[in-house]
């Protein structure tokens, strides 16, 4: 997280790299903070995974009224998209007085992005279907819950933790950042609760360990309704080649963050040694897509080394 005080008013500012239900009713709205100056993304190590695991995974057959979500929640300044609550109220506009089917496979991103979107959904006036197609990791598992009916494949997770952050600075600093994340992992806790009817002690302790749920147990757990059919979703090798690709750079970002740069000096490194930031196109060929997903892989391996 890249911080600093401001001398007249004493306080930090900067940005931060945070029984089953059938049928239920959505849940109530989430707190979004006033300032949006802060950010909690999804672990590199999650972004790792996921890329190992659900990069590519896509559904068989999008129809007019679905809102898809394979994306980074949040802009994302790789790939020069992302998945925003403005994105998602103009396709909910373009879709209209209509239930909507929300097809997922996202590793997450920035969580209070996540909680806009969430709002915005549970706001339709229309049942709303929530697939996860791959993964709902982090703030894409926020936004399921938006869902009248949770499908998730058999092998696919939904993954829950708390708000995760790069900070820097002293214990007090350390306290203040803290303090100021922890009503929303609260919150959080309890929407899963709502949704689930778990007890919120206990998803707090699963959220403390970065849990992932498959299908199954996330079925179990009241964190979905049913399995999504095998043959609903397909990988798409053009898509996972360029999946893995832009998600090293995202994992590469994070970890240069984490050693002390800046975004903005870590997005400079990584530009001069790739090139131009959301070059590789949506189908990008598997073979240039390796390319740059080896180069990334190696400098992360080197970092952790």
């Amino acid at each position: 997280m890249e911080l600093q005080r401001k001398p007249a008013e004493g306080r930090f500012v900067g940005r931060a790299i945070v029984g089953r239900p059938m049928a239920k009713a959505r849940p109530g709205a989430m707190p979004i903070p006033a300032e949006r100056m802060v950010q909690a993304f999804t672990s590199p190590a999650a972004l790792e995974r996921w890329g190992e695991d659900a990069a590519g995974v896509r559904a068989l057959a999008p129809g007019d009224n679905v809102v898809t979500m394979f994306d980074m929640i949040g802009e994302d300044f790789w790939s020069g998209g992302g998945v925003t609550a403005k994105k998602v109220s103009q396709q909910l506009r373009a879709i209209g007085d209509r239930p909507v089917e929300v097809q997922i496979n996202s590793p997450g991103g920035d969580v209070f992005e996540g909680l806009a979107i969430y709002n915005v959904l549970r706001e339709h006036p229309q049942d709303i279907t929530v697939k996860v197609m791959g993964w709902a990791a982090s703030a894409a598992s926020l936004i399921a819950m938006a869902g009248d009916r949770i499908e998730v494949g058999a092998a696919s997770f939904i993954m829950i933790h708390n708000s995760w952050v790069v900070a820097a600075g002293n214990r007090n600093d350390m306290r203040e950042v803290a303090d100021w994340l922890e009503p929303f992992d609260r919150a959080m806790a309890d929407l899963y609760a709502q949704r689930s009817g778990q007890d919120a002690a206990a998803i707090a302790k699963w959220m403390d360990a970065e849990t992932y749920m498959s299908g199954s147990i996330a079925i179990e757990r009241g964190f979905a309704d049913g399995l999504l059919p095998a043959d609903a979703v397909k990988v798409d090798d053009a898509a996972r080649a360029s999946d893995r690709a832009v998600n090293e750079l995202r994992a590469l970002e994070l970890t240069l963050v984490s050693g002390g740069m800046t975004r903005a000096q870590a997005r400079s490194r990584i530009s001069k040694i790739k090139g131009t930031p959301g070059a590789a196109p949506e189908d990008a060929t598997p073979g240039a897509g390796d390319e740059w997903t080896g180069l990334a892989a190696e400098l992360l391996a080197n970092l952790k080394s």
